[in-house]
């Protein structure tokens, strides 16, 4: 096949990055939007509190289960075809909740469609434009696209807050359902499959650089995503790793995400102020995540993490005594916002390091799993606590002390030799 020609040589990488960068938003934005829904559903509807959190745990958990399969299916299929099939899920399925009158309609639409497609576009679609485009900067470049996901809290949360005070929950799904559809032409004219499709090698590379094949492009993808699952639990790294992603999750989109625009409500804070204290995370977190990428290209990733899980440990616990003050809430989104999801950088370079570029992506997929099955728990213990306490103070001082538990267990983290055997390259 002739290779199409792009402009800016290797540089063409940093295009291709600019238009994951604004997937990997629109889909953050789709996963943020459950938290403002959920006052407009319950009065629109009159469901329970603790029903529309499981439905939001049902997205956040499919959200992470998807990941590891999805890595594989583009290297099975194409990047491009499973990137341009998810964003298409998404905006249908959102799309289609406009017609729901039944809980169940939430589950399915706002659950386990629109879990599946976000899914396809997360950290793990990073993740592999990351190994597949670059040879050197990675940690910066992971930096930057993990930190994509506060900034669709940036662009979005505002906006689908403002709609959901003035309009209901409507609006919400239509705006997240045009923004998401707005984005295939985009993909399709300007994401290559490889570096190789327009003549070039990743950025960073020599001429004659030869990125790895994972084994995932042939055979059956299903078989080997949970084969190389097999694999890494059976090494204590991996287990170290889905355990401080799943606090990762536990205490940022799980909990926070979902609920702090609901715990704010129960202080007498408005949804509309409430959101632009989590699009202040999102500022705070476009700085720290892209920060922590930069740090990660230097420095031990294991130490990063440490910190990292601590801060955000005291962050939450000191959150329900603060008051919720305007000062007090500005400290609580600086603090928590430098790091909220800081952790990606770091953690995918310890997963390449303990299990290669080839099987590294996969792995990472389920080590992002873990992390959506902590956001799924959090998300549902959120809503229960909320049910039979009347308030969320205990959940959010639970979920501080699983961030000290989380800087703890990083420190034993040891990739100093191979995880496994890699599988052999496809001839």
């Amino acid at each position: 096949m002739i290779a199409q020609s792009r402009p800016f040589g290797q540089r063409y990488a940093f295009v291709v990055v600019a238009v994951i960068f604004f997937c990997l938003l629109i889909a953050a934005g789709l996963r943020s939007a459950p938290s403002v829904m959920m006052v407009p559903l319950e009065e629109s509807f009159g469901w329970r509190r603790d029903v529309i959190s499981w439905a939001a745990s049902v997205g956040i958990l499919l959200y992470g289960l998807t990941g590891p399969f999805a890595a594989a299916l583009m290297e099975r299929i194409g990047l491009r075809r499973t990137l341009l099939g998810a964003l298409l899920v998404m905006s249908g399925s959102t799309g289609l909740s406009l017609f729901m009158t039944e809980p169940w309609h939430l589950f399915l639409t706002w659950g386990v469609f629109s879990g599946i497609g976000s899914g396809a576009v997360a950290s793990v679609l990073g993740a592999t434009i990351v190994n597949r485009w670059f040879k050197t900067n990675r940690g910066l470049m992971m930096g930057l696209m993990s930190a994509s996901s506060a900034t669709g809290m940036l662009v979005f949360l505002p906006l689908i807050a403002s709609l959901a005070q003035s309009g209901g929950w409507k609006p919400v799904a239509v705006a997240v359902a045009i923004a998401t559809a707005a984005l295939i032409p985009f993909v399709l004219l300007l994401v290559p499959e490889r570096p190789a499709s327009i003549g070039q090698v990743r950025y960073g590379a020599d001429a004659d650089d030869v990125p790895p094949v994972s084994p995932a492009s042939q055979g059956n993808f299903l078989a080997h995503t949970l084969n190389t699952l097999r694999r890494a639990a059976g090494t204590r790294v991996f287990w170290y790793l889905f355990a401080t992603f799943f606090v990762c999750g536990f205490t940022t989109n799980g909990l926070v995400g979902t609920h702090l625009i609901a715990f704010c409500g129960d202080m007498g804070i408005g949804e509309v102020q409430a959101a632009g204290l989590l699009s202040m995370m999102g500022i705070f977190d476009l700085i720290g995540t892209t920060l922590s990428g930069w740090l990660t290209d230097r420095f031990d990733p294991r130490k990063l993490l440490g910190v990292y899980y601590a801060v955000r440990g005291l962050s939450l616990i000191y959150l329900p005594y603060s008051g919720f003050s305007a000062t007090s809430l500005v400290i609580f989104a600086v603090l928590y916002g430098l790091d909220w999801i800081a952790t990606v950088p770091p953690t995918l370079r310890l997963a390449n390091e303990a299990f290669g570029d080839r099987s590294g992506p996969i792995v990472f997929g389920w080590i992002v799993a873990g992390h959506q099955v902590g956001a799924a728990a959090a998300a549902a213990f959120g809503g229960t606590m909320r049910e039979l306490q009347g308030n969320y103070e205990l959940a959010f001082l639970i979920a501080g002390m699983t961030g000290i538990a989380a800087a703890c267990i990083s420190l034993l983290i040891n990739t100093s030799r191979p995880a496994f055997e890699p599988e052999p390259q496809a001839a």
